[in-house]
């Protein structure tokens, strides 16, 4: 676990969060309490809510229940401006149109500190100058966006929300359509940054190397909350997601192998553990 970087008590907090479009319940009584410097992983399948509540965290929803609050304080009186400064996010996808540089998109993660037209500061450019070099795209900074590889650019969307200088950070399906490689170093990364993150993920094995805690969703409820050994059965599994898998348990935490319709669990039992 990352050492915490603000006090206890701070940061973001939803508090039985509910939220209905449509006339379809999406959320319902949801509770998230990150605490300060970890990373908490959204499982779920999909439609299982975990977007929608990056979004209520993020304030482009407001909820129809409960409260998100920053700092104690409810996230739509903080401003957006305000909130800008503390929350970053990083979408699945990203697309511009326009012709920007990798430097250009880092540069807009400045914008919460900035009055609008007015240039960038010398604090504003050692901001990006450190983003790049975390993200490893000091040499890439010059090149256009519409050039990079797919990991090249979520990395980023990493280094435009690091910019910002937040200390909360969210990640809605970050490794999505990435390479194994891009996936492991995406998320090194992230858990490396002195930032509480909060990710939506559909790996259940990579939630597992890199959360410390999990919450999983499942019609808009979270049915469960725990470290990934806790979290991560057999029974959990096959009740979320439908489909029959075994766990491995050893030091480095829980693996998960999914297993074909009728097959046999090692032992009998759904869990193997490891020598």
């Amino acid at each position: 676990m990352k050492h915490p970087v603000q006090a206890p008590g701070q940061g973001l907090r939803a508090d039985r969060v509910g939220l209905g479009i449509g006339g379809r319940i999406v959320l319902d009584d949801v509770t998230l309490t990150p605490r300060p410097g970890e990373t908490i992983g959204l499982l779920g399948p999909n439609g299982s809510g975990k977007s929608t509540l990056l979004r209520l965290l993020a304030g482009v929803l407001g909820p129809s229940a409960g409260t998100v609050t920053l700092d104690g304080r409810p996230l739509h009186r903080v401003g957006r401006r305000v909130a800008a400064r503390r929350v970053a996010t990083v979408q699945q996808h990203a697309h511009t149109q326009t012709e920007l540089t990798v430097r250009e998109v880092v540069a807009l993660g400045r914008i919460p500190h900035r009055r609008s037209w007015t240039p960038m500061t010398s604090v504003d450019l050692a901001a990006v100058t450190r983003a790049l070099e975390r993200t490893g795209l000091t040499d890439r900074a010059d090149q256009s966006w519409h050039t990079l590889s797919g990991g090249e650019r979520q990395r980023t969307q990493i280094a435009r929300a690091l910019a910002q200088e937040p200390d909360q950070l969210l990640l809605d399906e970050p490794t999505n359509h990435l390479d194994i490689q891009y996936q492991l170093e995406l998320l090194e990364l992230v858990t490396s940054l002195p930032v509480t993150a909060v990710i939506a993920l559909h790996d259940l094995n990579l939630a597992a190397m890199y959360c410390d805690r999990l919450v999983v969703l499942k019609d808009g409820r979270a049915v469960a909350e725990g470290t990934p050994d806790q979290v991560l059965t057999p029974a959990l599994i096959a009740e979320v997601y439908g489909v029959p898998a075994e766990v491995a348990r050893g030091s480095g935490g829980p693996v998960v192998r999914f297993l074909r319709r009728g097959a046999s669990p090692s032992g009998g039992r759904g869990v193997a553990r490891l020598k």
